[in-house]
């Protein structure tokens, strides 16, 4: 009975799955990402499957290990992972969680990641062949488990991350290491320079064998040389972690669909004397007191930190100095939708009146509190750990006008591009997925990133041609942005209050909808194609290949070259490199926007909103 309760289960998950996925394919953004990642990803897989064919019996441990960290950190980057079905959705259905969570695991199987997966674990028939047939016989039941392995690991990351995020210890936790992460795809080339320089190669590859992701290979060769014993203890040992992992999962699943959502003892409020105080006292208890706040906050102090103390590992420090830019700038693009997180709590500001003013200086000047001093101490004390004494007038011209950019910009975005969000009391058990419609959220994190970095050219072309007439410079421009795209978008809130509300209550409607996608679905594949990969890649030679090298250069650093083509060059021409590798950066980023924005404009959707209006 169990049995068959698990069956019927587990294949109208099955079914819902995959009519949820053809129905995420009418949509072009999440359809041009999926045929994106799945080229990616089959690119990855036969890169794999070559690296099996050729014997490197060391090299292909680690490929594997490689393989489940990408499924186990991968979902913390996505929003939780794929969860187009939601365990609350089950809630009020009479399902054992055991049942439930495996025909959620079974669903989870129907995808593009599994499939992926799968074909790169064929590398262990591929490598089992060569050792014989008794080889290539294990290493099929040895792939199945192993993907059965990469899927639950993933599904329970996901799971303890999520309950890591309910608690304020593991809110900081979560924040640090996904700050690592993102910070290692950007400076992991120091650490990967560090590691090959010594002799810990075949203690990564020995330590890949040991850990789950290298079980099946440990089979496969065991079964090369005949050692049967050891090919059973891998393969049970396979099968005892996936039963493992499954009742760990169960069990956070009834945690998660059961947990209450509301409760503790009543915290003493702050107060303020005027609207303006009352107004930042709300901000400042929001960063301090929501979870998901204060994992933006922690997360973007400290990939700044990781960000430039990964190159130490080389014995570079002249990275050291911009640490507190690099947190300000992610700091703004990471709270570019704050309006948005309201959600329909907004109602509250725009019923009361004159409020639009007051409501953005708070927000404005709570962003300034949680950040203005701590990024300022993290650059004084780092410069000075630096001992790069030319960098102090750059740094300090560069960081009041981020600050004050950053300031200024967060509202101006988050009243012009609002993206509708999960109200807070109504967030699932999986606070990495707050409802944001991802496309959106991370298209205006990348441009967040771009125009908060650009907030600084003025003081930093002057600090860079007249030394400490920058610092206030810097201040000025910094004031200015502050002042302005405030202004801008306290005006936009008394003109377009009500429909923000609406907006965040109800999402886009139809017309707006049809504004969106139907310009850009009209455009020739190619265009559409190009304009992704331009907004998807136009960070490599913008930051990695000019904005660096540009500092190493300004720093005086001269003898790391690493990837970076403009230091490879003589004299003046590292400039001229740098200058071109800025100027495709930008013109990449350029050409993507304006694509989706003209298309934008010549929609049929455009033209019902404007009669509409």
């Amino acid at each position: 009975m169990a049995l068959a309760l698990t069956y019927g289960t587990s294949r109208t998950l099955v079914r819902m799955r995959l009519a949820a996925f053809r129905h995420a394919l009418n949509d072009q953004f999440r359809r041009s990402w999926i045929v994106t990642g799945g080229f990616v990803g089959l690119a990855l897989a036969g890169g794999t499957l070559w690296v099996a064919a050729r014997g490197d019996h060391d090299v292909l441990a680690v490929v594997l290990a490689v393989w489940m960290l990408g499924w186990v950190i991968g979902p913390l980057f996505t929003g939780g992972g794929d969860e187009t079905l939601k365990p609350e959705y089950f809630t009020m259905t009479p399902l054992p969680p055991r049942t439930l969570s495996t025909g959620l695991l079974v669903a989870a199987l129907a995808g593009v990641a599994p499939v992926i997966s799968l074909i790169a674990l064929l590398s262990l028939v591929v490598l089992g062949a060569q050792l014989g047939v008794a080889a290539a016989l294990v290493a099929v039941p040895a792939l199945l488990l192993q993907l059965f392995c990469f899927v639950l690991a993933s599904r329970l990351a996901v799971a303890v991350y999520g309950v890591l995020l309910q608690v304020r210890a593991g809110a900081v936790i979560a924040a640090l290491v996904n700050a690592f992460i993102l910070a290692f795809t950007a400076q992991g080339w120091a650490l990967i320079v560090a590691f090959v320089s010594t002799d810990v190669q075949g203690t990564m590859a020995q330590a890949a064998r040991i850990a789950p992701s290298g079980w099946g290979l440990l089979a496969v060769e065991a079964a090369g040389r005949g050692d049967w014993l050891s090919v059973l203890a891998a393969l049970v040992g396979l099968a005892l972690l996936a039963v493992v992992m499954l009742l760990a999962w169960s069990a956070l699943l009834v945690r998660r669909t059961t947990a209450a959502r509301a409760g503790g003892k009543i915290r003493r409020t702050l107060t303020g004397r005027t609207p303006e105080g009352a107004a930042a006292a709300k901000e400042l208890r929001s960063w301090t007191r929501d979870l998901l706040y204060a994992h933006k906050a922690i997360f973007a102090v400290a990939y700044g930190l990781f960000f430039c103390l990964m190159p130490l590992a080389i014995g570079l420090k002249s990275m050291l100095p911009w640490a507190g830019a690099a947190a300000v700038v992610m700091a703004g693009s990471m709270s570019a939708n704050l309006y948005g997180a309201d959600g329909t709590a907004f109602w509250t500001t725009l019923m009361t009146p004159g409020s639009s003013r007051p409501d953005v200086r708070a927000r404005q000047r709570a962003f300034l509190l949680v950040f203005g001093p701590l990024t300022l101490a993290i650059t004084v004390l780092l410069t000075w750990w630096s001992g790069v004494s030319s960098a102090w007038p750059l740094v300090l011209s560069v960081l009041p006008a981020l600050l004050g950019g950053a300031a200024g910009l967060i509202v101006a975005c988050s009243v012009y591009a609002a993206v509708p969000t999960t109200d807070a009391h109504k967030r699932s058990g999986n606070p990495l997925n707050s409802g944001e419609n991802e496309g959106e959220t991370m298209g205006i994190v990348y441009v967040m990133l771009v125009l908060v970095a650009m907030t600084c050219l003025p003081a930093l072309i002057v600090a860079l041609y007249t030394g400490w007439w920058g610092v206030p410079v810097g201040v000025l421009s910094g004031v200015l942005s502050w002042w302005y795209f405030g202004r801008v978008a306290a005006r936009r809130l008394d003109k377009r209050g009500p429909e923000l509300l609406t907006l965040l209550k109800h999402g886009r409607s139809p017309a707006e909808q049809a504004k969106k996608t139907a310009g850009f679905d009209a455009l020739p594949r190619w265009r559409r194609t190009l304009a992704g990969f331009c907004l998807g890649f136009g960070a490599i030679p913008l930051f990695p290949q000019a904005v660096v090298p540009a500092i190493f250069k300004l720093t005086g650093n001269h003898d790391t070259k690493s990837w970076f083509l403009a230091l490879y060059q003589e004299g003046p021409w590292q400039w001229v490199v740098i200058v071109l590798m800025a100027a495709l950066g930008l013109s990449m980023y350029a050409y993507g926007g304006l694509t989706y924005y003209s298309a934008k404009k010549r929609a049929p959707g455009a033209q019902v909103a404007a009669a509409a209006g």
